[in-house]
């Protein structure tokens, strides 16, 4: 059967139409790169952690961050003192601490798995932090209900706040204290305790025995004084015998 002029014309128009739309249709994205987190840019977004992030710094903890985050299957959660936090601190409390207490105090604000806030609900306390020490390992629990979320460290507790980032393999949180383990801040710490001051009865028994001990050189003065007035009586007892 022959095909119709108005046919033909319609079948190009139906055509050139389907093509112009697939040339207008967007392509489809690109599947996202998974590249290394960048938990310095995290932070540095949040604004208010200047001071951890200088601890950080200074123990070298970043680089285990960095390290684990891209190497590790299980994920991180770490949970972000502000600066507020740390200047609610009592004075010292950090220079108090020698460098290795320092990254297990950073330590202990580490998980090695990642977290979101509905999971911390569900662990069983006390969960193992990166902290360790003669002890064992240090743990924090967790507490709550619905979207609330309490960590205690036995000395502090504090709410958990909305999280900074919450996407695998890393989850930040921002709290408002330091979380002070007891084996650092605790009242069974080891500490160095300055030698006690001398009493009142061991002054007192000083003096005494100062005073008991004659000085040496009143007593050879002493001495000399009567060798003298020995050799004087003797001389005199001799004039008179011979006169």
């Amino acid at each position: 059967m022959a095909t119709s002029p108005l046919s033909l014309l319609i079948l190009s128009l139906f055509l050139s139409l389907s093509l112009h739309a697939q040339a207008q249709a967007p392509a489809a994205p690109a599947p996202a790169s998974s590249g290394p987190v960048n938990f310095t840019a995290v932070l540095e977004k949040g604004g208010q952690f200047v001071t951890f992030m200088r601890l950080l710094n200074k123990t070298q903890t970043f680089n285990q961050i960095e390290n684990q985050l891209n190497s590790s299957s299980e994920g991180m959660t770490i949970f972000a003192p502000t600066d507020n936090a740390f200047n609610n601190l009592k004075a010292g409390a950090l220079n108090g601490l020698s460098q290795q207490q320092q990254v297990q105090l950073l330590q202990y604000h580490m998980l090695s798995k990642f977290y979101s806030l509905s999971n911390l609900l569900l662990v069983s306390n006390p969960v193992s932090t990166q902290a360790s020490g003669h002890e064992g390992v240090w743990g924090l629990n967790f507490t709550g209900q619905s979207n609330q979320v309490n960590v205690s460290t036995g000395l502090v507790e504090v709410q958990i706040n909305n999280p900074l980032r919450q996407d695998f393999p890393l989850a930040v949180y921002p709290i408002d204290k330091v979380l002070l383990p007891e084996e650092l801040f605790g009242v069974n710490r080891t500490i160095a305790s300055p030698p006690p001051p001398a009493t009142s009865s061991g002054k007192s028994n000083s003096s005494e025995t100062a005073a008991a001990e004659p000085s040496p050189g009143k007593n050879s003065a002493g001495g000399r004084n009567v060798a003298l007035g020995s050799i004087v009586g003797l001389g005199l007892v001799c004039m008179g015998i011979i006169s």
